[in-house]
C-alpha cells in the first residue's frame, strides 16, 4: 500500500514544492548531487577520492516535443566534456524517453547514438536506463541497434519483471554489460512480481546467470543478503573482484559502499543531479522505507529548530 502510494505520489509533480523548500532541502541533497553540473562534478571528485567509481544521470525523463530532447541530448554531451576535463573515473546514464522515445524512436536513436559517439571518443561508457514496463520492448530494441553500432553502451535489467530472465540470457549471448536492479516503478502484477520476496529470489537468480554467463556485469543492490551471496558466490565459482561491480545510489547505505572497498570489490554510485529530481526522490522513497524514514525525521528536526 505505501509503496504503490509513494509511486503514485512520483507523477504528481505538482508536489515537487514542497519538498523542494528550505525544510527539506538538506535532505533531498542527501540524495541528489546538486541541481547544476559543477555540482554533480564536484560530488564525483569526492567519490573518486573515495575509491569509487561513478555514474552520473542528469535527471529528467517523458519529454513530450523534439526541442526538448535535443536539448538534453546537448546537456549530456556537455556532461562528457565535464567528466573529461575533471578526469573523472566515470560513465553516463541516460533515459530513453528523455532522449524523445516517446516522440519518435528515429530521433531518440539520433540523440543517443551522438551522446555514445562522444563518449567513445573520450574513452567513456554510457548506460541506458530502464523506465517502466511499457517502455521495456522499445527500451531493449533501440539499445540491440545502438549495441549492434558501438561497444561502449550497456542496458539495465529490472530483476521484479516476469521477462527478465529471457532478456538476459539473450544480452549475454551478444556479450553486452548489463546492471542488474530490482526495479522502482509502479508495475501490475501481470508483468512484475507483486511481492518483494519474489522480486529477491529472481534477483540472485539473474545475479547468479550474470556472474557466470554474462560481460562484467553490474550488481546494483542495497540489500545486504543479497551483497553476501554475490561475494560468497562469486567466490565459490572462482569470479575474480574484477569480472564484476556492485552498484549502489548516491547518499544510501554509504557504510556498506565503504565495507565493500575496503574487501576490495569494484563499487561505483549512482550519482543523479539536476533539477528534475522529484520523480526520482519519491520512487527512492518507495523502494526502501527506511529512505522515507530518513526523510521525514530530516524534515522533523528542521521544523524543531
Amino acid at each position: 500500500m505505501l509503496r504503490g502510494t509513494l509511486l503514485y505520489l512520483s507523477d504528481q509533480p505538482k508536489l515537487k514544492t514542497i519538498l523542494g523548500g528550505p525544510i527539506a532541502r538538506p535532505i533531498v541533497q542527501r540524495f541528489v548531487a546538486g541541481e547544476s553540473l559543477q555540482d554533480a562534478i564536484e560530488s564525483g571528485k569526492q567519490i573518486n577520492a573515495n575509491g569509487m567509481q561513478i555514474a552520473l544521470d542528469l535527471l529528467g525523463e517523458s519529454v513530450h516535443n523534439a526541442q526538448d530532447a535535443n536539448a538534453a541530448a546537448v546537456q549530456y554531451i556537455a556532461l562528457l566534456h565535464a567528466m573529461d576535463r575533471a578526469g573523472l573515473e566515470a560513465y553516463a546514464s541516460l533515459k530513453l524517453t528523455q532522449m524523445g522515445l516517446d516522440i519518435d524512436p528515429a530521433l531518440c536513436l539520433r540523440n543517443v547514438e551522438r551522446i555514445v559517439a562522444q563518449a567513445a571518443e573520450f574513452g567513456f561508457f554510457v548506460r541506458v536506463d530502464m523506465e517502466g514496463s511499457s517502455h521495456t520492448q522499445a527500451t531493449l530494441d533501440l539499445f540491440k541497434t545502438l549495441f549492434s553500432r558501438h561497444r561502449n553502451v550497456g542496458i539495465v535489467i529490472q530483476s521484479y519483471l516476469y521477462r527478465s530472465e529471457g532478456d538476459i540470457r539473450e544480452l549475454n549471448v551478444l556479450g553486452a554489460q548489463v546492471r542488474l536492479c530490482k526495479g522502482a516503478y509502479n508495475e501490475p502484477a501481470t508483468v512484475a512480481y507483486p511481492q518483494k520476496a519474489d522480486t529477491d529470489h529472481n534477483y540472485i537468480r539473474l545475479m547468479r546467470l550474470l556472474l557466470t554467463e554474462g560481460n562484467y556485469p553490474a550488481i546494483a543492490t542495497h540489500d545486504e543478503q543479497i551483497v553476501k551471496e554475490t561475494t560468497r558466490f562469486a567466490a565459490q565459482q572462482g569470479i575474480g573482484h574484477d569480472q564484476f561491480e556492485f552498484q549502489m545510489l548516491y547518499g544510501i547505505r554509504r557504510d556498506l559502499q565503504e565495507q565493500l572497498i575496503r574487501n576490495g570489490y569494484r563499487m561505483r554510485v549512482y550519482m543523479p543531479y539536476g533539477s528534475e529530481w522529484y520523480p526520482y526522490l519519491m520512487r527512492r522513497m518507495a523502494e526502501r522505507p527506511a529512505n522515507m524514514m530518513f526523510i521525514l525525521g530530516g524534515m522533523l528536526k528542521e521544523r524543531r529548530r
